[in-house]
């Protein structure tokens, strides 16, 4: 198989899909590897570590996806890219479909094949090509937060960690899935007093064991919640419905209980976000305020860290990326439950139930198409 390499170009997103051991072990089961022109600069592989590892290096985006049968990526096509997409041509990225109609539209309409990483989906619930970048983002969204809490940036001028004499800061995180573990040992970790939300039970009582003590569970519920969050310096939102929109739990005028410049960072916001006032902004320009509270909204957060981002994710998807290529997207799904949950949109058609259900859009069996 021919597989494309594209530089991402959204903004500050310095990732890149595939790194050069990759490519290494993509041409050695005989596969032909193009690479865009300094798509790994940003994660500090040059051209010549892929050239070295086997892949041909093209000047431009247009011939790279002109050229592949599959095109590997991390965030999601944009909308430059969208002519660019073909019939029968397999994507593998981020796509994040519910939260983007135009996008869910323009891959209906390229009858392009879309794997995306994030329903990808082990017999356990699992998501294993979400998970690297969601303890990356967990992570990152208490150090943005702190950021944010400074009063230089719009915040209340609240240190997490507190000093002795001072209380240390609150921090509420809803949803204890991957995410919010990760935010969680972050935020204990500063000093900061943490309180974590979710439905599950068993997942609270598994928080519990193996969080720090300044760590206090809560079962999420809409008194829980506002309750919660009024006490808040930083919300950080964690929910996750794989391959849906997420909830609002959060409304807009939920933001009246809340103190003056507390924080709002929220992870979800590729799926929507869980906080209604909520929109996705950019590494140039993240945050904005609603009613005295500072949203932070940077939909490729991990894109900031660009070398530690890359290889966990590259870790991930390149067992499936192998698959892929070795056997074709329709044997690989057939022979692989996880990867045929990754399958979206399939020659015009939605294949899976979630991002029909975000726009009324007819679903179709995935086995129809195999």
């Amino acid at each position: 198989m021919l597989i494309g390499i594209p530089k991402e170009i959204k903004s500050n997103e310095n990732r890149v899909s595939v790194v050069p051991a990759g490519v290494e072990a993509l041409t050695a089961q005989g596969h032909t590897v193009v690479v865009e022109q300094a798509a790994g600069i940003g994660s500090g592989f040059g051209d010549e570590a892929y050239t070295s590892a086997g892949a041909a290096i093209l000047e431009t985006a247009d011939e790279v996806w002109r050229q592949a049968e599959m095109i590997v990526k991390v965030k999601e096509p944009i909308a430059v890219e969208w002519p660019r997409m073909r019939a029968g041509q397999v994507i593998y990225t981020y796509f994040h479909f519910a939260a983007d109609e135009e996008l869910t539209l323009a891959v209906i309409d390229s009858g392009a094949v879309a794997v995306a990483y994030e329903t990808v989906q082990l017999p356990s619930g699992e998501l294993p090509l979400l998970t690297p970048m969601s303890e990356v983002a967990g992570r990152m969204a208490v150090q943005e937060g702190a950021k944010y809490l400074e009063r230089v940036f719009g915040g209340s001028g609240v240190l997490l960690g507190g000093v002795p004499g001072v209380a240390p800061g609150s921090v509420v995180i809803i949803g204890g899935g991957t995410v919010g573990i990760n935010a969680a040992k972050m935020a204990s970790g500063l000093g900061a007093h943490v309180t974590v939300l979710d439905l599950s039970l068993e997942r609270l009582r598994y928080l519990d064991d193996v969080l720090e003590a300044n760590v206090d569970t809560l079962y999420s519920n809409r008194y829980n919640i506002i309750d919660a969050i009024s006490r808040a310096d930083l919300v950080i939102g964690a929910v996750l419905l794989p391959g849906a929109k997420a909830p609002h739990l959060v409304r807009r005028a939920d933001l009246a209980v809340m103190k003056k410049g507390s924080v709002i960072v929220d992870v979800a916001v590729d799926q929507g976000g869980c906080v209604e006032t909520i929109h996705a902004t950019t590494h140039d320009d993240p945050t904005y305020e609603v009613d005295g509270i500072v949203h932070y909204g940077v939909a490729n957060m991990p894109g900031a860290v660009p070398r530690t981002s890359t290889l966990a994710l590259t870790n991930a998807t390149l067992p499936y990326a192998l698959l892929l290529a070795r056997d074709g997207w329709r044997e690989a799904a057939r022979a692989n439950q996880p990867l045929r949950l990754g399958l979206n949109v399939v020659d015009g058609k939605v294949v899976y139930p979630a991002v029909a259900e975000a726009f009324g859009l007819p679903c179709v069996d995935v086995a129809t198409v195999l």
